[in-house]
């Protein structure tokens, strides 16, 4: 059985992770995981990829520590580096990736979370990066992406004291989008997807890569580059369809280039 699952519905890709009791990550799904982002990449036809977990319980509880247990530096050296490749792919993914958080996600399961675009969290949904507790660290951008999306004191509430939050608490501080019911999220996030369906695909790609230039680039530069890219969307057929389709009070087609 596979412990992830991959399917396309229209424009979205709905990657299910499925091992379980927790749906926890291996040396293998996270080689799958970042192999599937880099197979959509090239898919042109895909404009947003949507993560959730199998079952009702676990988005996913992140990493398995037996694989830990024996203190192998190798074994870290080894994990360490496929998380960053796999969540880091993530994140570059140029469309949108939203997470449909269902249940605990935890360490690397809510680090999965923190590499996509938008989170949508179920009521019942605890989150937390507890890796400290068992003499370890968040290594798969946790330390990062957590500060950039609520800034540093709660980062270090969640990290160094190891706060584990529930759902609203995540919303009011700016660690996921939108809560809803139980069961909910993975509607929520398909139909959010299929509103970035109605964008031009070439133009969000645009878009994201400026909003991300931000963490690692002062003003200054990002505003440039955004004049740059508005005017190399000129070299696209797709904006020439989006404003033709807008003049003409009519639905636009995109061709994702």
């Amino acid at each position: 059985m596979a412990q992830l699952k991959l399917e396309k519905r229209g424009h979205t890709a709905l990657i299910t992770m499925a091992n379980p009791p927790a749906n926890t990550w291996t040396k293998d799904t996270l080689t799958q995981l970042r192999d599937a982002v880099k197979s959509l990449e090239q898919d042109k036809t895909i404009y947003a990829l949507v993560i959730t977990g199998e079952g009702e319980k676990f988005f996913s509880a992140g990493a398995d520590l037996n694989l830990f247990a024996s203190g192998d530096k190798a074994v870290a050296a080894d994990m360490s580096a496929i998380f960053g490749e796999a969540f880091e792919t993530l994140t570059a993914f140029r469309g949108v990736s939203i997470a449909a958080i269902n249940g605990y996600a935890m360490g690397g399961g809510l680090e999965v979370a923190l590499a996509c675009d938008i989170r949508i969290a179920e009521a019942q949904a605890q989150m937390a990066l507890p890796e400290a507790k068992v003499g370890l660290l968040p290594c798969a951008g946790g330390t990062q992406n957590l500060a950039i999306l609520v800034g540093e004191g709660w980062a270090k509430r969640m990290i160094l004291c190891g706060e584990r939050i529930g759902a609203d608490k995540a919303l009011q501080i700016g660690l996921v989008e939108e809560v809803v019911g139980t069961g909910m999220a993975l509607e929520a996030a398909l139909l959010l997807a299929d509103k970035v369906a109605e964008q031009s695909p070439p133009a969000v790609a645009a878009c994201k890569q400026l909003i991300q230039k931000g963490r690692s680039a002062p003003v200054q530069t990002a505003l440039p580059l955004e004049r740059e890219l508005f005017v190399k969307l000129f070299d696209t057929k797709d904006q020439v369809e989006g404003v033709q389709a807008f003049l003409q009070k009519r639905k636009a087609s995109w061709i994702n280039g």
